[in-house]
């Protein structure tokens, strides 16, 4: 197999999956190095690391996986089955099927507004939503500050790079799209825009409790998968929000 023919990453991944529903179903060791080498390639890249089977992590080579698989199951059925079940979450998330609604529209949004930072932001926040939870609310408060920043940049208006709070930024940036809700007198308006408000402060919150940004004592809970996916797709309405907003406004 000649692992440059393979288009992207999903290729490899089903690549590496025939592998071993080859070796496991009677074939022979003669994709040893091409198995080697998708291990190393999916191992190395963190955004996939926790998504591969547990047992392509343990085995380095193809003779350590048929010692596992000949004594896990008996018959070649279940042998398959075992496997696909096992890809299915890499699989699904390489093809797209772990995408969101927001994940498009806001993609093709911030890309098109600021594709070095904003998007490249964004871009990291949904490659760790399942991965790397810690992470991917940490980046999702990186996402919000970085929008007020480029935002505020475009309109000209001054602060302290090093000092600013994100609550600051928000508080800034609101008042230059005219969202703060001193500047509007319908009820309705001013609860939503409260709701913006507090929504910015809590992801704050969060980042400081449940993101990697600080050290952790030994009392610290780690965040699930759905805990980046709240933090992350809230932080990509927000950013929606004031880019579009912005743009109108534009």
């Amino acid at each position: 197999m000649m692992l440059e023919e393979l288009k992207n990453d999903a290729e490899k991944a089903e690549a590496l999956q025939n592998i071993v529903i080859s070796r496991a179903t009677g074939g022979t060791d003669n994709d040893e190095q091409a198995y080697k080498a998708l291990r190393d390639y999916f191992i190395k890249g963190s955004a996939y690391n926790e998504l591969l089977p547990a047992f392509i992590r343990t085995n380095r080579d193809l003779s350590q996986f048929w010692q596992f698989i000949k004594h896990k199951f008996d018959n070649y059925a279940e042998r398959r089955a075992y496997i696909w079940e096992e890809f299915s979450p890499l699989l699904s998330h390489l093809e797209g099927k772990g995408t969101r609604p927001i994940d498009t529209n806001a993609s093709i949004l911030l890309k098109a507004f600021n594709e070095e930072n904003v998007h490249a932001v964004w871009q990291k926040a949904l490659e760790r939503r399942t991965t790397d939870p810690e992470g991917a609310i940490t980046i999702a408060r990186t996402l919000l500050e970085t929008t007020c920043k480029h935002i505020l940049d475009a309109n000209n208006v001054s602060y302290d790079v090093d000092k600013i709070e994100l609550h600051d930024l928000y508080k800034l940036t609101s008042i230059e799209l005219n969202l703060s809700t001193s500047q509007h007198t319908e009820v309705a308006f001013k609860q939503i825009l409260g709701g913006c408000t507090s929504i910015v402060n809590g992801l704050g919150t969060l980042r400081n409790r449940l993101g990697d940004a600080h050290g952790k004592d030994k009392k610290h809970v780690k965040p699930a998968p759905r805990h980046a996916e709240l933090a992350v797709n809230i932080a990509g309405a927000m950013a929606v929000f004031f880019v579009s907003t912005w743009l109108e406004k534009k």
